[in-house]
């Protein structure tokens, strides 16, 4: 375990204490992949609060503070509307909330796109306000001079080619990528171009397998896959899509729990009771002495 827990008597929460052990440092996630090989796999999971990362901070090497968090906590319909306070926000969060895993935080779309400059403002950013380990960006070769600018000015990066969310204007939806002989070559360079300009890994998300695979023996850095292949060195999942929140499941998602009918069920039984008049009983109540 990575966290202990305390119960704070003036809230009645629970608070993580940090255990004896020290987080995992990004250098030491890209040196998981030796010779093109990753013998232990890298586990990431979305987080986006402190509780949810106090639950996952033990089971993950990674945890990413994605920007996927517009359409799961704020209902928006992509990522595209997402801003710098919000990533800001939720990142604190999650670093408050581990002592484990590495912290990675989403740049939300227009954070960094215009200039390395840019990026690097935003970045910084993000890395002092959160206390994060890391930052993700979206895009191939057009990003690998910001890659470097940021990398070399001791910002550690996790580039993201494939389906790329924060291009789903231009995309035209969220379908797998890779299908035509044009659009896997672009996938394969853009990783190669983010690896050699510095990434310490790069997300594969969305693409036929065949593709997936050769991202991975192509590059030095891991990669971590998102509907790509058990063969990529990682892979992340939406936690709440893992944990079956939300009624529609995109096809490269396993749900692991039914956590939705978990929470509506325990709803209904507390309306049933509160209309019954039987909530709150003796033991939710306090009665004179």
């Amino acid at each position: 375990m990575s966290t202990t827990f305390q119960l704070d008597t003036a809230t009645s929460r629970a608070n993580p204490t940090p255990a004896p052990m020290k987080r995992l440092t990004i250098p030491a996630i890209r040196q998981r992949k030796v010779g093109g090989v990753t013998a232990d796999p890298v586990v990431m999971l979305t987080a986006y609060t402190a509780r949810q990362a106090q639950l996952l901070d033990a089971h993950c090497d990674l945890l990413l503070v994605g920007d996927s968090l517009g359409q799961v906590i704020y209902g928006l319909p992509s990522s595209v509307p997402v801003t710098l306070d919000m990533m800001a926000a939720h990142g604190a969060a999650v670093v408050r909330g581990s002592y484990h895993a590495a912290v990675v935080v989403d740049m939300p779309f227009g954070a960094y796109e215009a200039s390395p400059q840019q990026a690097f403002a935003s970045a910084a950013r993000l890395l002092k306000e959160t206390g994060c380990a890391a930052v993700k960006l979206e895009g191939g070769a057009v990003m690998a001079e910001t890659v470097a600018f940021l990398t070399a000015r001791g910002i550690p990066v996790m580039g993201h080619v494939g389906l790329t969310p924060q291009a789903v204007n231009v995309l035209g939806g969220y379908n797998a990528r890779g299908r035509s002989d044009a659009e896997a070559a672009k996938i394969v360079a853009d990783a190669v171009a983010l690896d050699e300009a510095g990434a310490f890994a790069v997300v594969v998300e969305g693409v036929v397998e065949p593709i997936a695979i050769a991202v991975t023996q192509a590059i030095q850095c891991p990669t971590i896959g998102i509907g790509a292949s058990a063969q990529c060195d990682g892979q992340v999942l939406v936690t709440e899509d893992m944990l079956g929140m939300f009624e529609r499941v995109p096809r490269f998602v396993k749900r692991y729990e039914a956590i939705a009918e978990t929470i509506s069920g325990a709803a209904e039984r507390y309306a049933a009771e509160v209309r019954a008049r039987q909530f709150p009983g003796l033991e939710q109540t306090y009665q004179p002495k």
